[in-house]
């Protein structure tokens, strides 16, 4: 059988980054085995519906290259499919119309010092098609306003197996007979998502450990149906840095990051924070799964041909902004110089009103190696197009007045080799050597000219860029300004 593998957010929020890794995770599953990607909106739930959710879930995929094979179902739009099924049930005798009011379940609630269950214990107590009679059943339902629920065995012990943590079990007398369809005629979740995974022929499930209480409920759903279940796994939680607790929205405000792919109203998304989708995927992978290999960088590509299932963890995954930032940065250098100009427009501008096309891509080689994100490149690049605006006054103190002035004098004497950087540093060696400079101080006195502070790329590099008259320019106002 073709694996089928689905994401199925509900559009009640914008999406979060713990759901971008269940969908990479669902995405891995099924292309390692060349199958399909589908993309479930599970909208059953009008009320809680959030405007713009959808759009931003297919937003959010979309950036990260998570391409879904196939046009996103919704489920609001198969209220006729799911009504077959709930009557197929109640044919077979195992589901049944409830109902009761909300005051009679308050009050059983209430009765039993809130431990009530609406169970095979109790539901020949309440009002439901098993206590009233067959005619009035008939009038309750041409009437409305009832639900459907599933019936749960007794006394039974559902046994499961989900790919990550193993064999489960679970004791039937636990549950409850749980609601399948509401009373506005649309279907639970519960529900609904047993019969489409069913109806699509899903083979893998992939959602968050938080939904392992449901699991139960869904097998028994299956096997009422006489149905073979998909494979079940589920995924460890995100933690926070810390380690302790599950990652919020504040937790990630604290840490000063984002926590959705892409923007939510006024809130950035990792995409308008500099990230690159390469990054962000491949740090999420590495949020509860681990390939054999020793590595941390990996492509789509490349994550779809290690992924193993088998490897993924059972324990949940520490996020860490910095290791996430390391990852964006291994990507960034690896990208060609033109895919970077073509992520920061800015630093095109800039550098096409100066240098050529082939000048601007050896200034992005140059500072590949400084990149962590994508607002990066616009940073390092203004070092070749423009003369420092402020200088690194830490810096220069830590340099005698003096020895500065010998340094600039002495490359405006030798102003013929700065076309020359190869001769212009060999020139310096020897002029340090004669005045009991160090070659350090020489280049943290250039290095302060060209780019007003102690870092930057090459410094010979700069200078054989922006060239002999700039150089000296920035020679000139460094002498300046001490």
């Amino acid at each position: 059988m073709k694996e089928r593998a689905r994401f199925a957010p509900s559009p009640t929020g914008p999406l979060h980054i713990g759901g971008v890794r269940t969908a990479l995770f669902n995405y891995l599953i099924a292309k390692k085995n060349g199958g399909d990607f589908i993309l479930r909106i599970e909208d059953t739930d009008s009320k809680r519906t959030v405007v713009g959710a959808e759009e931003h879930i297919k937003d959010s995929l979309r950036w990260l290259g998570l391409k879904y094979d196939k046009e996103p179902i919704k489920q609001s739009e198969r209220k006729s499919l799911y009504k077959k099924r709930v009557d197929e049930l109640i044919e077979k005798g195992l589901a049944y119309y409830a109902f009761d009011s909300s005051a009679e379940l308050d009050k059983a609630r209430a009765d039993s010092n809130g431990e009530f269950k609406y169970n095979y214990e109790t539901r020949k107590r309440m009002v439901n098609s098993f206590t009233v009679p067959v005619e009035e059943v008939k009038i309750r339902v041409d009437r409305g306003g009832y639900v459907v629920r599933m019936i749960i065995p007794e006394e039974t012990t559902i046994k499961v197996n989900d790919e990550i943590r193993g064999s489960l079990s679970f004791k039937s007398n636990e549950l409850e007979d749980k609601i399948i369809m509401k009373s506005d005629g649309m279907p639970t979740y519960h529900f609904a998502n047993v019969v489409d995974d069913h109806d699509m022929r899903i083979t893998s499930v992939v959602r968050g450990e938080e939904w392992l209480s449901s699991l139960p409920t869904h097998i028994t759903l299956y096997d009422h149906f006489g149905w073979s279940p998909p494979r079940f796994f589920h995924l460890p939680l995100i933690l926070k840095s810390t380690g302790q607790g599950k990652l919020s929205k504040r937790d990630a405000d604290e840490q000063g990051h984002p926590v959705f792919a892409v923007q939510w109203e006024e809130l950035k998304g990792f995409k308008e924070s500099g990230y690159t989708p390469e990054g962000i995927i491949n740090y999420l992978a590495l949020l509860g799964w681990k390939g054999k290999e020793e590595r941390e960088k990996y492509t789509l590509d490349e994550l779809i041909e290690s992924f193993e299932s088998k490897d993924i963890n059972k324990a949940g995954a520490r996020f860490d902004i910095k290791k996430a930032l390391w990852i964006n940065h291994l990507h960034l250098k690896s990208f060609s110089s033109k895919k970077i100009l073509s992520l920061s427009e800015q630093a095109k501008i800039l550098l096409e009103k100066k240098y050529d096309v082939d000048e601007c891509e050896e200034i992005v080689d140059l500072i590949k190696e400084r990149l962590n994100t994508v607002f990066d490149v616009e940073k390092e690049v203004f070092v070749f197009v423009s003369q420092p605006k402020n200088y690194d006054v830490d810096a220069v103190e830590k340099i005698t007045r003096n020895t500065i002035y010998d340094i600039l004098n002495f490359c405006k004497l030798k102003k013929e080799l700065i076309s020359e950087p190869l001769s212009l540093k060999e020139s310096l060696i020897s002029f340090g050597s004669e005045k009991g400079i160090s070659f350090g101080n020489i280049m943290k006195t250039l290095r302060l000219c060209m780019v007003g502070n102690l870092s930057g790329p090459d410094l010979f590099k700069i200078i054989e860029i922006i060239g002999y008259d700039e150089t000296l320019h920035r020679i000139e106002c460094l002498i300046n300004k001490i």
